[in-house]
């Protein structure tokens, strides 16, 4: 498999970096259309989280251009950019993939949210004809092996996200949270997940404001808080001890001018606002404040520490299924590249069978339904000890690096044409005739 993989995640770049790669999800379906038109490249889809964003292609050579990709779509220069991405290839990316989708590779291991961002960057990509084949196999087998480490070890066994965590960090500022009065902006499902966290740990209130009024009403009667019209945030945030915010927004809607009329209305009673979007809801130029006291993502990778330690042991065992996993698919992927010269051989001799039946006949003169039978179970006869030894060369060679090279001396030898070597009916089994 031509796949390759390019892009950046909470441990290779800052979130400074990050918020500049983001795609909102309405951008999700042409950036896909973007990838696929760009040289080189056959099939491609887009992930993008708070935490990574990344390139998938199944390529016509194995060495598109990703990173020109990267740089023009989003005008950004190699200087800016290139020191803080990562790129794998062929088995490196399967193996990639594997452990983004089992949850090994994000900032909170065992996190059950990055399984649901994937499907969903799948189903998008899927939806505008980006992922037909090769990636579709991919990742069919991404969700699967997800699957097999969840069911057979305990990395995801406690509930733990980038919301909990977030709400742990706002717990050991407070010392409790006990009476404490929230403003939750953004009603996604990274919103709901806090809100449910914060309600655990007794909170008095919750505000909850989204641009669609109709889900902040949603997300507030879930928890018997009250929504707030995105028009009256500025006036009603001051309200809150905490902000926890997690809009889609590609630019700050929190700035130095708002936390000034915060602090005033409050009489300088401090306020924490923990942003978990990216790009960042609330500008940097807020922390300057006194009196006002942000945390982004990436600080949250500190509180995020003891959780890697207490699932060490299980992600260990996890990282043993994916390396089997990917061992397992390279195998059935090297058996998918010689198949279609399996099924080309033996339509080429079943076709040469035939043929001379054919020709033969006219002067056997008129034939007996045994005889028929016996000339049809001689010709298979002959017709299948002719295949087996090129067969079962090509299956055993389709394990080894030598593939390619049996499958041309296979080509050659019973004089297959490129326009004869097609991929198998989904339905037609290979080999049986032996």
């Amino acid at each position: 498999m031509r796949v390759q993989l390019i892009g950046v995640n909470h441990k290779s770049a800052p979130v400074e970096v990050r918020e500049r790669l983001a795609i909102p999800e309405s951008r999700l379906p042409d950036t896909c259309r973007d990838l696929t038109a760009y040289p080189g490249i056959e099939e491609g889809m887009v992930i993008s989280t708070c935490n990574r964003v990344e390139i998938v292609a199944h390529t016509t050579n194995g060495s598109a251009d990703l990173r020109g990709f990267l740089h023009d779509h989003f005008h950004l220069t190699a200087d800016e950019l290139d020191a803080h991405l990562y790129e794998f290839r062929e088995k490196d990316a399967v193996r990639h993939l594997f452990r983004v989708a089992s949850s090994l590779d994000s900032m909170v291991v065992g996190e059950a949210q990055i399984l649901g961002q994937v499907k969903e960057a799948y189903a998008t990509a899927r939806a505008v004809g980006a992922v037909r084949g090769q990636l579709d196999q991919l990742f069919s087998r991404a969700f699967a092996v997800a699957k097999r480490v969840r069911t057979e070890t305990a990395v995801g066994s406690s509930s733990v996200s980038i919301a909990s965590v977030a709400v742990e960090l706002a717990q050991k500022i407070f010392g409790t949270l006990e009476g404490k009065t929230v403003f939750i902006v953004g009603a996604g499902k990274m919103s709901e997940l806090a809100a449910r966290h914060l309600m655990a740990h007794g909170c008095a209130a919750i505000f909850v404001a989204n641009r669609t009024y109709e889900r902040a009403i949603g997300l507030a009667q879930r928890f018997n808080g009250q929504a707030i019209k995105f028009d009256d945030l500025y006036n009603t945030c001051d309200r809150a001890d905490i902000v926890i915010t997690s809009t889609g927004s590609p630019r700050a809607i929190f700035r130095r001018e708002h936390g000034e009329q915060f602090l005033s209305r409050r009489k300088n009673r401090p306020m924490f606002f923990i942003d978990i979007a990216v790009p960042r809801d609330v500008s940097a130029d807020m922390a300057k404040l006194d009196g006002i006291f942000t945390y982004d993502i990436d600080d949250l990778q500190q509180a995020v520490t003891s959780h890697v330690a207490d699932r060490r042991k299980e992600a260990e065992l996890a990282e043993a299924i994916i390396t089997s996993e990917v061992e397992r698919f390279e195998a059935k992927l090297h058996t998918l590249d010689v198949v279609p010269t399996i099924v080309s051989l033996q339509d080429h001799l079943e076709t040469i069978r035939q043929t001379e039946i054919e020709r033969v006949r006219g002067r056997m003169g008129q034939l007996t339904p045994e005889q028929e039978i016996a000339i049809e179970a001689l010709t298979r006869g002959i017709i299948n000890k002719v295949m087996h030894t090129p067969i079962t060369t090509l299956k055993t060679a389709a394990k080894e690096s030598e593939a390619t090279t049996i499958v041309d001396v296979v080509r050659r030898l019973f004089n297959l044409h490129e326009r004869e070597t097609r991929a198998p009916d989904s339905k037609k089994e290979v080999g049986t005739r032996q």
